[in-house]
Parts: C-alpha cells; structure tokens; sequence
C-alpha cells in the first residue's frame, strides 16, 4: 500500500481523534494521503492537521493507482464516497464513527489493527453488485450519477395519496404494487431501507436483489427476491404529476409518465474485510442476532 485516499463527512467534525490516528499511521509506513477537498478545507479550518496534504475533489482526480479509499463516518458516508470511485477498483475500508454501521464496520477503536492486517495481507475483499437506472424520458440529474450501492427508491411526493407501480421483470407483467412506494435493493441494501420495510437480510455475495413495496395497500403484497440479472422496468400511476426517485442518498422529481428501467450496473464496488470481521458477525453485533440467554451455553 503506497498511496490512498481519505473521505470524510464535510459538514462537521465527528471524528477528529480517528482522522489524526489514521493519518500518523499511514506516515509511520510512508503512505501517501490525498484527502477529499471539502473534508481538508473543514479539517484545516478546525486546525486538526500538522502539515499540508494534497487532495481530491472529483471522480477524475482519482485512478487505479490508489490502493484504498478509507472512509470517516457511517454507512451514509461510503454511500457518497461510492460516487468518487464509481468502477476505478478502488477498494473502500469503512470506519465507523457514526451509528449503526453496516458498511462501515471498522471500529475506531480498531484502526492501526485494521491498517496493519491490510499492511500484512490478513483481508479478503467482498464485491458488491450496483443497481443501474435509466429513464424515458432521460433524468438529466442522474446521467452522470445513475448508479446506487443500496438501492433504487420510488416514492409519492407531496401527497398523502399512494401511487401504483406497476412492475415488470424481464418485460412479463408482475403485478401493480399500490403502496407509498418501492424499493428495489441490493443484498448490500437489504439491511437498510429494505430491512425497515420488512425485507429480508441477504447476503452480500448472494446473486440477488430483493424488490420491497413501501406500506403496501394490498396486505398480501410482500417482498420478493429476485435474481439479480433480472431487467426491471416500472411505470407510475399517480394522482400528482410527479414522484420521487432516490439512488442511495441522491434524490430528484420525475414526471409520473416516466418510464423508469432497473439493471443490475457493469461494475462492483470492492469492501475491504480485515480478518477479524464478518458479515455474519456484524449481524450478531448490530441486529443483536442471538441475544437470547439460551444461546450463551453454544457460543
């Protein structure tokens, strides 16, 4: 590992002690650190770094030559630092020092172990399949950007009124979904938006996708996993002249006669995991999976 780069959230400093014990440990191995543009500008302004760093402010300004992205933040913090890295192959350690964290799942009480296990080796590297969005008519907002990690979301906006969504799979009618919305999810988003919606928990390296409706009107309506080569294509019917679609964190208005077409993207994202880490593990720590006093004679 010869050169990486760092992103953080922009609009506060949450994690002043973990940016300082990560940069002194990439300078104890002579790691070159270009920090995101925005992250310096605020890190700079609250006088937390001891010399000048060069940095990134866009997709272009990074390459293949950068061994890792490492991330300061919560999950929401990777899904934005996704946008920088889109198919470089860069790969992305998360440490957490937000809330829940399912990709980020770093401790920031771990990260010379996590920075020294990458050092020796001791990692595997998990690909996460990206949902691709295209619309008729085209959505300028997301022409550059139509990729998310999570999921796809579609949405009423401004009413109180439920939309119908009518959905078909590899262009077979499936059915009508009249609900507050849909979601169609990633296994890596299928413990976030999805999960709350009822949705099951998949595997990150399940070849699936898991399509959830959002406080469906029809109570047997109910998610349904799909393979993930699936083509899907969804059309709005709705008493407003608009919906909402967000990609992850990104969110804009469509008019209701959009057409909107879902496929699994052309590239990964890369997630480090160290050693020690798990997905299963971090099922257990954040869902509290067997937390049950019944369980503590098998562990």
């Amino acid at each position: 590992m010869k050169k990486v780069a760092i992103y953080g959230q922009s609009y506060s400093i949450s994690a002043e002690k973990e940016i300082q014990i990560l940069l002194k440990v990439l300078q104890q191995h002579n790691i070159v650190s270009f920090i995101e543009k925005q992250f310096y500008d605020l890190l700079v302004e609250g006088d937390i770094l001891d010399k000048k760093y060069p940095t990134f402010s866009h997709f272009k300004d990074l390459n293949s030559s950068f061994d890792v992205l490492f991330t300061l933040g919560g999950d929401g913090t990777i899904l934005r630092a996704v946008t920088y890295i889109r198919d470089l192959d860069i790969p992305i350690l998360g440490i957490n020092t937000g809330r829940l964290g399912f990709l980020a799942t770093i401790n920031k009480t771990a990260i010379e172990e996590s920075v020294n296990l990458i050092l020796d080796g001791d990692y595997s590297i998990q690909e996460r399949t990206l949902l691709a969005v295209k619309t008729t008519p085209k959505t300028e907002k997301f022409s550059e950007l139509n990729f998310a990690l999570n999921e796809v979301t579609i949405a009423r906006k401004n009413t109180t009124s439920m939309i119908g969504v009518k959905t078909c799979l590899n262009e077979e009618y499936l059915t009508n979904y009249w609900a507050d919305g849909l979601i169609i999810a990633t296994p890596t988003g299928s413990t976030g938006y999805s999960l709350s919606c009822n949705g099951p928990v998949i595997s990150p390296d399940s070849k699936n996708l898991v399509i959830t409706p959002i406080a469906p009107h029809n109570l047997n309506a109910r998610p349904m996993v799909i393979a993930d080569d699936t083509q899907i294509k969804l059309t709005i019917d709705s008493r407003e002249k608009d919906f909402l679609i967000s990609l992850d964190s990104r969110i804009t208005t469509v008019a209701k006669n959009t057409v909107v077409h879902i496929k699994k993207a052309s590239f990964t994202i890369k997630s480090i995991i160290p050693k020690y880490q798990s997905f299963l593990q971090t099922l257990r720590t954040k869902l509290l999976w067997g937390e049950d006093t019944r369980n503590e004679t098998n562990l």
